[in-house]
């Protein structure tokens, strides 16, 4: 019994160090990124030089040329940050707000599959928190709770604007959710499952002769992409930022300051780390790579190259692993290169383009499996 507890705590704490990690590398990867598209030079000034340091300065110098101690500057600068609370706002929901938002949106990976059930010592070690028959269902609910903190702050707040912020924000959370959740009721119709794992293992087969997997991607194309953007909206990044606007409109975080501020910030990250995963396990086989099985690669000219268990686990986290970074780098694409919408395309969009189309692809996924 204890033995299993401390199983459970070691992968919660493997996925717990891989969001956060994967999340605080974004503030990084971000600003290199759209200096990148913007021809211009990115982060690069933040370093520091001691004396009795010696030849470590020339390494901190070259790491600060990179823009990689900017993270750090910004974890210093909202550590150090005075926390103010307006007058007229709640003391205790003005702090319960932002850490509502990040706890939901990280205890929804417990439902994500990490890998292939590990085999150990005559232990099989399921790589994911919770092993839930209903896993889908469990990652979207939690997801949606998260919205509760981002009323909340903008209601607490003691401020019209940020008000205004939190009601945008929900208006757009609910006109999205929406059709999110039901462009996924296709998947779950073609799988016949909501068990995040089995649905993995169900896109392992191959079509075209054994060169194409049959990933989600190829079964279920017009949910992808329902789902893609629906799930942008959800992270409230451009082109569907209206509940945040720093420059331009004011948003629900206004009166928030320090590492309160710094909550917000990362839960924005993590829900993009989400959203990646959740696209790589349910359209992109998660931690499945193309040919290979659980005894080897089995090529489709018939070569059959055997791999090792370890290997073969190892392989799947680092396949997980580069679906979800490929996805981060694609959400990042978006965010610097289209505009934000105008509040009334955004709702014509989620409303009257989204949810009737994912009900088409509920009607037309319904009639090929009764037909198949």
């Amino acid at each position: 019994m204890w033995i299993d507890f401390w199983i459970k705590v070691i992968v919660s704490l493997l996925v717990l160090g891989g969001v956060l990690n994967l999340a605080g590398a974004q503030t990084w990867l971000e600003r290199k990124q759209s200096a990148l598209m913007q021809d211009r030079v990115g982060a690069n000034r933040a370093y520091f030089t001691w004396r009795w340091l010696g030849p470590l300065n020339w390494v901190i110098r070259k790491l600060g040329s990179l823009g990689i101690i900017n993270a750090l500057a910004d974890v210093l600068k909202m550590i150090s940050k005075e926390d103010i609370i307006p007058a007229r706002g709640d003391k205790f929901l003005h702090t319960l707000a932002p850490f509502l938002s990040v706890f939901f949106a990280i205890v929804a990976f417990a439902a994500i599959p990490l890998g292939p059930t590990l085999q150990l010592w005559g232990r099989e070690i399921p790589l994911q928190v919770a092993n839930i028959n209903a896993g889908l269902l469990v990652v979207l609910a939690l997801a949606s709770i998260g919205i509760y903190g981002v009323i909340l702050a903008g209601m607490v707040s003691g401020n019209n604007f940020s008000t205004i912020g939190g009601l945008r924000a929900a208006s757009q959370m609910l006109a999205y959710e929406i059709a999110l959740g039901v462009s996924l009721i296709g998947v779950v119709i073609c799988y016949g499952t909501l068990d995040l794992n089995q649905i993995i293992l169900k896109q392992g087969s191959h079509v075209a002769g054994g060169w194409i997997p049959l990933w989600g991607i190829i079964t279920q194309p017009l949910a992808f992409i329902i789902f893609v953007t629906a799930a942008l909206a959800e992270t409230k990044r451009v082109p569907f930022d209206l509940p945040e606007g720093e420059p331009e409109i004011i948003g629900y975080f206004t009166e928030y300051s320090g590492m309160k501020f710094g909550a917000f910030f990362l839960t924005d990250f993590v829900e993009i780390v989400l959203v990646s995963a959740l696209t790589a396990v349910l359209f992109f086989g998660g931690w499945q790579t193309p040919w290979l099985a659980a005894d080897g690669f089995h090529f489709p000219w018939g070569a059959v190259v055997a791999v090792p268990h370890l290997a073969f686990v190892a392989v799947g986290l680092v396949s997980l692993t580069l679906k979800v970074s490929g996805f981060i780098w694609f959400f990042m694409l978006i965010r610097w290169t289209l505009p934000r919408f105008r509040y009334d395309q955004l709702m014509h969009l989620g409303w009257k383009v989204l949810f009737p189309l994912s009900l088409v692809n509920i009607a037309v996924t319904s009639v090929i499996i009764v037909l198949r």
